[in-house]
């Protein structure tokens, strides 16, 4: 699975690829909105540009879905580097900086030590559901629960 590695948080998150940047960061708690973004985020659609991250060093090519026509629009007087999280699919592990604006003290030495330790690749496909050793493709549990012989 590829890994997010936030870089001000310290942490690294296993996601599928494919996944939407800021969908995985809130499922795991990670805070990507300051003040004014907590307070009047548009909920994903990329129309208020506050949950923009910064790509690390672009930590591989590819490693996140090309950026949109929205980002495009919205970021063109900003880095390169810096994404829309609600805009960006997963492919690869990456490391990635949330409030890139907000500066913190030793985020020099933060950034220097993530990238020196290697993030796994990751697998390029959703892992797909094998059929139960009947041949169908339903849960057996939920046939001996439902009172059917399974």
């Amino acid at each position: 699975m590829p890994v997010i590695r936030f870089v001000r948080e310290g942490r690294d998150v296993e996601c599928y690829p494919g996944e939407n940047l800021r969908e995985v960061a809130l499922r795991e708690g990670i805070e990507l909105y300051g003040l004014k973004g907590q307070l009047g985020n548009c909920g994903g659609c990329g129309q208020c540009i506050t949950c923009f991250v910064d790509v690390v060093g672009e930590s591989s090519p590819g490693s996140l879905s090309g950026r949109t026509a929205v980002e495009d629009q919205k970021l063109r007087r900003r880095p390169q580097s810096w994404r829309l999280a609600c805009q960006s699919l997963v492919q690869q592990s990456l490391l990635v900086l949330t409030r890139p604006q907000v500066g913190f003290g030793d985020a020099e030495s933060r950034i220097a030590a993530a990238k020196a330790s290697p993030l796994p690749p990751g697998p390029t496909a959703w892992p797909t559901q094998e059929a139960d050793d009947d041949g169908d493709d339903r849960d057996d549990r939920e046939t001996a629960t439902s009172g059917e012989e399974a």
